[in-house]
């Protein structure tokens, strides 16, 4: 997708794609040089992430860190703070929550066909599963051999906090930034409205929603199956796998969207909640948050 900027009724929006997903900014302004300038600003850092964090690159800190072969491998400080994060999100999912189980897309592929790997091949790959397994003390992280990491489920929503940080520091208008379904808002806009948002129809994505959610500030964070899952003999496994099991979480809602003081936070609790299976719905009312869970 090329960078564009279109004139919308009352706010400019400017759309790229970066992280493997669309990405938009919505600016409540007129200024065209302004809107111009944000959009690049957003553009700059969400790219600037995905390079930094990508595990499909072979020249950054995840590289480096999966090819260390057991060796200590030092960080700088973004790096250290995201995996201080990854490691209290461990820590409060009781280990469910784990950055190191991307390995297991090794053996599962959800493609939306029916195939369920075996057993053995999940075992094969579950000893190189687990967080508590690494080594991490600030500055140094030491993974053992085989193991890897993965902060594809944190750096989305990490791009959209620093992405509203940055251009809130250039204007003090109403922003929405959305990479992917993932959004943050920075404030009502001129005319006193919020912004409204869709909430994904899974059994449609992408075709309707299933109801709006109105926003004055804050953030929004959806996890969820639409796209990525297998069915077999009438049973649909989602793509959120339970690390201590390499299975997929039994009973777990298709989706789940919650509203956060910052789309990290929102990511969190959808996460965790995905984690909950049956017990999501339940799980997100002892949060007190704004909420909607689909099953």
């Amino acid at each position: 997708m090329e960078k564009t900027l279109t004139k919308k009724d009352g706010y400019w929006l400017g759309q790229f794609e970066a992280m493997a997903s669309p990405c938009e900014i919505l600016m409540d302004l007129d200024d065209t040089l302004l809107a111009n300038s944000l959009l690049e600003l957003a553009e700059q850092e969400a790219k600037r992430i995905e390079q930094k964090f990508s595990r499909y690159r072979d020249d950054n800190i995840i590289y480096k860190i999966n090819n260390s072969h057991g060796h200590p491998v030092k960080v700088d400080e973004e790096t250290g703070k995201l995996l201080d994060y990854a490691d209290q999100c461990y820590q409060l999912s009781d280990g469910k929550f784990d950055i190191t189980s991307g390995v297991l897309r090794q053996a599962w592929k959800f493609d939306g066909s029916d195939n369920i790997p075996s057993r053995n091949e999940v075992n094969a790959i579950l000893s190189r599963v687990g967080w508590g397994k690494v080594k991490w003390e600030t500055p140094y992280l030491t993974l053992p051999e085989h193991m890897e990491i993965d902060l594809g489920g944190i750096g989305k929503e990490y791009a959209v906090d620093r992405t509203t940080l940055i251009l809130k520091q250039h204007t003090p208008v109403s922003l929405l930034i959305n990479f992917g379904g993932d959004l943050s808002i920075t404030g009502r806009r001129s005319n006193g409205q919020c912004w409204r948002t869709g909430v994904d129809n899974p059994s449609a994505t992408g075709e309707n929603s299933v109801g709006n959610i109105e926003l004055e500030k804050g953030a929004i964070a959806t996890s969820g199956d639409a796209r990525r899952f297998l069915i077999k003999d009438g049973v649909r496994y989602s793509h959120i796998l339970d690390p201590k099991t390499g299975w997929p979480v039994p009973d777990a809602p298709h989706s789940v969207t919650v509203v956060g003081n910052t789309c990290l936070e929102a990511g969190m609790l959808s996460t965790f909640d995905m984690l909950q299976g049956k017990n999501a719905d339940a799980f997100l009312k002892e949060q007190q948050v704004n909420y909607r869970c689909i099953f």
